[in-house]
């Protein structure tokens, strides 16, 4: 027992650090536009949101606290042995996360808006979809339903990290199909988004590994064994 309890707690620690990993791209990508916004030397190419340089930021700080700090959220002894760890990062992540969403609206809306075009449509559903997740789920926890507070967190997290999923999704395109075009491009990263939230409906329908029922006839002897 003892030598293999380090073992389980570290692969309780395996599903965060691969969402903090898998939020590395857009996190070190919003660290260098952050260092930019304050005078730095330009190293992206500047989105139509630089325009904006609040709310910009506004957005990549929650954004990075939220998927940062939500993937500690998956560390199943925190929510047993460690509950107040697990309510605390909570307290922090799901603000974050609506700070992300809402912000993330506004720049779409009012900033990028005006491109018009199908991935304008899919960030403004992400954001929209971000958010009523995130807030159900408060709602949920409100009303004690941990169940649905699990589930709805889930979804929102899924697409709240979907920047680091079209990583994939978009290098894989551009290997396959060269350049992409902008309806090609949008569709690349709406399915950054789409497979994150396929990922988060398995995991909240899959039923966990129940224990096997009793047969009816368990404990029961035999007929001939209680006779003898």
């Amino acid at each position: 027992m003892t030598a293999g309890a380090p073992t389980t707690s570290r692969r309780q620690w395996l599903v965060p650090a691969g969402l903090v990993a898998l939020a590395l791209v857009p996190v070190l990508a919003g660290a260098v536009r952050l260092v930019e916004l304050s005078g730095g030397a330009a190293v992206l190419e500047p989105p139509h949101s630089a325009g904006a340089p609040v709310p910009l930021a506004v957005h990549i700080v929650s954004a990075l606290a939220f998927t940062v700090v939500g993937a500690f959220q998956f560390v199943p002894g925190t929510r047993g042995r460690r509950p107040r760890w697990h309510r605390v990062t909570g307290r922090i992540a799901a603000p974050a996360g609506l700070v992300a969403a809402l912000s993330g609206l506004w720049l779409t809306f009012v900033i990028t808006g005006a491109d018009g075009g199908l991935l304008t449509a899919f960030r403004a559903a992400a954001g929209a979809g971000m958010a009523v997740a995130l807030a159900l789920g408060v709602a949920a926890i409100l009303r004690r339903d941990v169940r649905r507070y699990r589930a709805w967190m889930l979804r929102g997290y899924a697409i709240g990290i979907g920047a680091g999923t079209q990583v994939f999704t978009a290098g894989l395109g551009m290997a396959l199909l060269g350049e992409p075009g902008p309806t090609a491009e949008a569709l690349l990263m709406g399915a950054g988004w789409a497979v994150n939230l396929a990922v988060a409906e398995w995991l909240i329908r899959r039923k966990p590994p129940g224990r096997r029922r009793p047969s009816p006839t368990a404990g029961l002897r035999p007929a001939a064994e209680r006779v003898g």
